[in-house]
């Protein structure tokens, strides 16, 4: 996709949301890190449901600590891989008090050390929480960037670095929402929404729905 057509792809999708941002709800950084990883293989919706009822009683590392695995189990038993996400919580909930009095640390490194966070979910915390301008890749936007000619790749990382080399500077903050709406709603996995894309004629997928 050429670099005009970029342009005009992300102003589009900025005028029709102005200020994107993240699905999951959550009140602090220390929440939104837990639903992101509760988010793995899980909708949003679901992963809302179930930490609606978690973090009214244990929304801290120190009160989630104190539920224990078996007893954080029983307010996500309705999201998938529970009994491994409830494993990495825990130990997750123990190293920030450990390493980080508690706080969750805004290095990348420090980040990706904890248990259970990956890049993917290292990303979303250092766009959502500390506003950083990194891309977080999922399943909706590897398929949009390699639909729309974006930034097509192979893998997730190929994908992310090729992202942060061409979306202009003033998209980068808001790309990762942008990005992930579009795919949640519009260029849908099955039978993409062709007839209502706001960036039909810039996206170059052969197989447009009529």
């Amino acid at each position: 996709m050429k670099r005009t057509a970029i342009l005009e792809l992300f102003r589009r999708l900025r005028e029709l949301n102005p200020s994107p941002t993240t699905e999951l709800r959550f009140t602090t950084p220390f929440e939104l890190l837990v639903a992101v990883i509760l988010s793995a293989q899980a909708t949003d919706t679901g992963v809302n449901k179930a930490t609606k009822r978690l973090f009214p009683v244990a929304n801290t590392p120190a009160t989630i600590l104190a539920l224990g695995e078996e007893g954080l189990k029983r307010y996500i038993s309705s999201i998938g891989l529970f009994n491994s996400k409830a494993k990495h919580i825990i130990a997750m909930c123990a190293l920030l008090i450990d390493r980080h009095n508690g706080d969750v640390p805004r290095k990348r490194d420090e980040l990706e050390a904890l248990p259970g966070v990956g890049r993917k979910t290292a990303n979303v915390v250092l766009n959502t929480v500390f506003g950083e301008p990194t891309i977080a890749i999922d399943t909706h936007i590897f398929r949009v960037c390699n639909r729309t000619g974006l930034a097509p790749g192979k893998t997730v990382r190929a994908v992310e670095d090729k992202l942060l080399k061409v979306v202009p500077g003033e998209f980068r903050l808001g790309a990762h929402h942008w990005l992930i709406l579009h795919g949640r709603y519009v260029c849908i996995a099955r039978k993409p929404k062709c007839p209502e894309c706001p960036i039909r004629d810039l996206c170059m997928y052969k197989h447009k729905t009529i």
